[in-house]
């Protein structure tokens, strides 16, 4: 969560979850029962043969459950269920891990990390088209932007930790978690998602730095509104810091709202 940086460096954080089992759980030590103890009586699985069509579609054979078994072994399914799960476990505390700007500032019940990544993917889902830019991976690198929070916590200004260091520990956590899933295709499109996000390479990335923002100011002024609290702090911060139409023109109508609260509020 992006607020005015403090210019104090503090030391390293240990943040420590005790609801969290540690990494070593997922990737080695984990006992897991065993399911599928019992072997299966054959059966046949059949698919209706067909003959080509004008689409170029070709006929079918029929397959049975043991073939259908034998590639789904050798794909390694199990493995990969196991991983995925095993990952999706892991992302359980970006839903239940509470923003820590919010929390800095009093608010009871804060939204979640998983929260704001939500109303961001969101935000990419009904944003109007853009020339070149691709809204399916604006939704992607939303919902991956702060997934590293699974394990180093959100970092905010207010922490001293340096921006390299920031970076640093995220890439190294996220690293660890696509390890947790076990690697391929789907590990190296998240890690490239979120370095795309990261470096703010891309018109995608662009925006959706734009929504990491307006979904920030949002919700400060939904806290403003039911807390009773001035969140200066989260508005000047992102002042003047938006880079697309969408992001300034949504923005603005979040400010122009807020302001008319306040002004009833004096009146």
């Amino acid at each position: 969560m992006a607020v005015n940086s403090s210019t104090r460096f503090a030391p390293p954080l240990h943040r420590t979850l005790p609801s969290r089992l540690p990494l070593a759980f997922f990737s080695q030590a984990l006992s897991r029962p065993g399911f599928f103890t019992e072997t299966p009586s054959p059966r046949l699985v059949s698919v209706r043969s067909q003959k080509p069509g004008p689409d170029g579609f070709g006929s079918r054979k029929s397959v049975s459950l043991e073939e259908s078994e034998a590639w789904i072994g050798s794909s390694g399914s199990h493995s990969s269920s196991s991983s995925a799960i095993d990952f999706l476990t892991l992302c359980h505390s970006l839903k239940t891990t509470k923003r820590k700007g919010w929390i800095n500032h009093g608010i009871k019940g804060p939204e979640s990390i998983a929260d704001h990544m939500y109303r961001m993917s969101l935000m990419a889902l009904i944003a109007a088209d853009l020339p070149g830019v691709n809204r399916e991976r604006c939704i992607k690198i939303a919902i991956v932007h702060d997934m590293a929070e699974a394990i180093v916590g959100d970092i905010t200004p207010s922490d001293g930790v340096p921006k390299e260091e920031k970076s640093r520990r995220e890439q190294a956590a996220l690293n660890e978690m696509c390890e947790v899933l076990g690697g391929g295709m789907r590990a190296e499109e998240i890690k490239e998602l979120w370095q795309e996000y990261e470096n703010n390479s891309s018109l995608e990335a662009n925006l959706v730095k734009d929504f990491d923002k307006v979904e920030m100011i949002l919700q400060a002024l939904e806290y403003e509104a039911e807390h009773g609290k001035v969140l200066d702090e989260f508005f000047l911060s992102t002042a003047g810091k938006f880079q697309t139409e969408i992001g300034k023109s949504w923005a603005a109508e979040i400010n122009s709202r807020r302001k008319s609260r306040l002004e009833n509020r004096r009146n």
